[in-house]
């Protein structure tokens, strides 16, 4: 995990709609950037509609949430629109963001090791300042955590 009081690193990224999105355009707001294993999946549809759920009290606080995985921008839409989810989802498909956020590690699964996602999660400040960082995040627990976070 990146650490608490750092700069968070910028990028840009496309979403579920074909638009880009770069960290710097949210300057001036509070982010929730979560990076999550894969769409459609169940814990990231909890953690996703959780997100959801809580979305307007988390805009009521002056925060957004940005949600990137490694899935195509096709399946992120799809995911989207079948969730109704209310926030921008992104894709990083060559994982260069995950990875400068230091969440793509060694997992494994059934005796299997691979290179994946570990569902983490930030909160970067009005100035693009990392004042949260959560790693290993519970899909069901992580988005009030969030909401916690930002009273």
């Amino acid at each position: 995990m990146l650490a608490i009081g750092t700069k968070a690193p910028d990028f840009t990224l496309m979403d579920q709609n074909g638009e880009t999105h770069s960290l710097h355009e949210y300057a001036g707001k509070k982010v929730i950037l979560y990076f999550y294993p894969k769409d459609n999946t169940p814990g990231c549809t909890k953690e996703a509609c959780s997100f959801g759920d809580l979305y307007p009290q988390i805009t009521e606080k002056g925060a957004i949430v940005l949600g990137i995985s490694k899935d195509s921008v096709k399946s992120h839409k799809n995911f989207a629109e079948k969730y109704h989810l209310p926030f921008t989802l992104l894709s990083d498909p060559d994982h260069t963001v995950i990875e400068a956020y230091d969440v793509w590690k060694e997992k494994k699964n059934y005796g299997r090791t691979y290179m994946g996602i570990v569902r983490s999660t930030y909160l970067i400040d009005e100035n693009g300042m990392i004042i949260k960082a959560m790693g290993n995040v519970k899909p069901a627990e992580n988005p009030s955590q969030m909401l916690e976070a930002l009273a």
